[in-house]
């Protein structure tokens, strides 16, 4: 059974950093491309940071170069979005998200549950 957990998220003032993690079962990520996504209540969902079953890293559409970046542990069935230099902006549900397919340009069929990231003095 596919599923994926996030964890990490909370309340940091601007400037701060928060570490996500995005942890999966049912498959490994050797095999498939794991995204970070975001949504603002009311707003369309945006893509923040995707990482190919080969580790390629690929940016889907937040302007986030510089402060965001992602990775994986591939023993720990974990893939992780470090958030640096965080702005209001940034205030969100994050998601986690997989295609079950190689590469990040696929169409995204599963998601973990979100987890709450506020950015606020």
């Amino acid at each position: 059974q596919v599923q994926l957990v996030e964890s990490g998220g909370g309340h940091v003032q601007p400037g701060g950093s928060l570490r996500l993690s995005c942890v999966v079962s049912g498959f490994t990520l050797e095999n498939y491309a794991i995204g970070w996504f975001r949504q603002v209540p009311g707003k369309e969902r945006e893509g923040v940071l995707c990482i190919s079953s080969s580790g390629g890293v690929t940016y889907l559409g937040v302007p986030v170069a510089g402060r965001f970046t992602i990775s994986r542990d591939i023993p720990r069935n974990t893939v992780y979005l470090q958030m640096n230099d965080l702005k209001s902006e940034d205030t969100a549900i994050y998601y986690c998200a997989t295609p079950l397919g190689i590469d990040c340009r696929y169409e995204y069929d599963y998601w973990g549950q979100g987890t709450q990231v506020t950015v606020s003095a």
